[in-house]
């Protein structure tokens, strides 16, 4: 087994607070990729890091993107969010399933 790092950037559309797992009511999708996210995390433990970025929050990270600024210009911020692998954008406009996540993170580790 490689020790090869997987680097999974997550940016997110504006939301009312960090997570956003606030309000009366919670987006059963925050809650799906925060479960998506701890679970890599455990699985691939040291060989993946996971972060997630809000745009009204770290508007810097999204500009150190240039995929990211691409799209945002070219699409406005209904492309949000998207996933970046190692650097890659490979899904937007919805968070990616635990499976999308282990897809990405074996071939990253494998390859």
């Amino acid at each position: 087994m490689s020790n090869t790092s997987v680097t999974i950037e997550i940016f997110d559309p504006p939301m009312c607070c960090p997570g956003g797992l606030c309000g009366p009511t919670l987006d059963p999708a925050l809650l799906d990729i925060q479960e998506a996210i701890l679970k890599i995390s455990e699985e691939f433990d040291g060989r993946v890091s996971v972060h997630r970025y809000l745009l009204g929050q770290q508007p810097a990270k999204f500009m150190q993107q240039p995929e990211v600024i691409v799209r945002l210009k070219t699409e406005g911020i209904g492309v949000l969010p998207l996933t970046v692998v190692n650097g890659r954008v490979v899904h937007e406009r919805a968070y990616p399933t635990y499976e999308a996540l282990r897809g990405w993170v074996d071939a990253g580790v494998e390859g």
